[in-house]
């Protein structure tokens, strides 16, 4: 079996050097798996390090602001249903903008967001903080919840906008989602279920030009899951992971992984 060749490189506006995947074989997306799990060791760190989704809220400073990110937990024990309560995966991603921002390796200032999935509504909030034009987007039943998390954290004090707007999967998006095309587009925990995947590299293509750069951070709970979204994406992307050591030092957690994707 041809090992994955490893290549650092920087991806679209990030400034770091990611890992980039290129595959010799069809095996190259279970290796990438593989290896993480392998590295990683998911199964034996803490889960939910950094949120309690037994609470009614969560709070973190972020930006010089202090957030307050109401939560469902009731709603967890629907089936598909994980948008409602907080995940370990957006405190990391939200972090790491900040963090990338403050080392000059990311500019936001300005900058036209889409958050996909938005859930709670945590990392787009953050990317209007740091003075992005923000789109949050979600299915229609997560919108009240995610509307109420956007008035309630950022009245005062934000150098961006945040808009919330409806986007299933799969569908056309709205004119304005695409033109222009975003400069970036985040997501944590959209790679949940193998169903998604086909919709979500859908959306992603929709939404991309070749100058958008795609920020992606997930749990790794399911190989199987990852497996599938990294060799349907490598089709149409540039795939990067972003090494740990280029989060946020205070938000690093085993159980997440995080991906850069640049449309070919």
């Amino acid at each position: 079996m041809e090992e994955e060749t490893v290549e650092m490189k920087k991806l679209g506006c990030y400034g770091g050097k990611v890992t980039v995947l290129e595959w010799e074989t069809e095996s190259g997306a279970a290796e990438e798996t593989m290896l993480l799990w392998g590295i990683q060791q998911p199964t034996l760190s803490k889960q939910n390090a950094f949120v309690s989704q037994s609470s009614l809220q969560l709070r973190l400073d972020a930006c010089g602001h202090s957030l307050s990110i109401l939560q469902s937990p009731s709603s967890l024990g629907k089936p598909g249903v994980t948008g409602a309560v907080m995940w370990d995966s957006g405190v990391v991603l939200g972090k790491f903008l900040e963090h990338a921002v403050d080392l000059g390796m990311l500019v936001l200032q300005g900058r036209k967001v889409i958050e996909l999935g938005s859930g709670c509504g945590l990392v787009g909030c953050i990317a209007a903080l740091l003075g992005a034009q923000v789109v949050l987007t979600d299915l229609p039943d997560r919108l009240r919840l995610l509307k109420k998390n956007v008035e309630t954290n950022l009245r005062h004090g934000v150098r961006g906008s945040a808009a919330v707007k409806e986007l299933t999967w799969g569908d056309d998006p709205d004119h304005d989602l695409i033109e222009p095309p975003p400069d970036y587009v985040l997501g944590s925990d959209v790679i949940y279920s193998e169903g998604a995947v086909v919709d979500l590299l859908d959306t992603l293509l929709h939404l991309c030009g070749t100058q958008t750069t795609v920020f992606l951070s997930g749990e790794l709970r399911n190989d199987t899951v990852l497996e599938c979204f990294l060799e349907a994406a490598v089709k149409d992307f540039a795939v990067g992971r972003v090494d740990q050591s280029q989060w946020h030092p205070e938000y690093c957690s085993r159980r997440v992984v995080m991906y850069i994707l640049v449309k070919k």
